[in-house]
């Protein structure tokens, strides 16, 4: 979650240098980091994804009888859930026009 604000700071402050230099919008280089800024938060959203999946899987087998008694005794127990703010599911636009 700190990561994400973080990162959502740092996009704030690069619009404001992007305004204040209209030339920097045109720029190849800009474009490419804009694509890439969007792919690197796509794959933050996959990977959460997947991750929430498999401490659902993991809580599952942690319960269902027989593994149940097993984990008991090794003491294996379920996780909790990844939580994250409202709205951080969703990946920002990243638009400087």
């Amino acid at each position: 979650q700190e990561a994400q604000s973080q990162m959502t700071g740092a996009l704030s402050r690069l619009l404001a240098v992007t305004e204040n230099y209209p030339d920097l919008k045109a720029n190849e280089q800009f474009r490419d980091l804009q694509v890439q800024l969007e792919g690197t938060e796509n794959r933050i959203s996959t990977a959460r994804t997947r991750y929430v999946a498999s401490v659902q899987d993991y809580n599952t087998y942690v319960r269902q009888f027989p593994q149940a008694m097993t984990a008991k005794v090794i003491g294996m127990k379920a996780k909790p859930n990844f939580s994250a703010e409202a709205g951080a599911s969703k990946a920002p636009t990243v638009n400087f026009n």
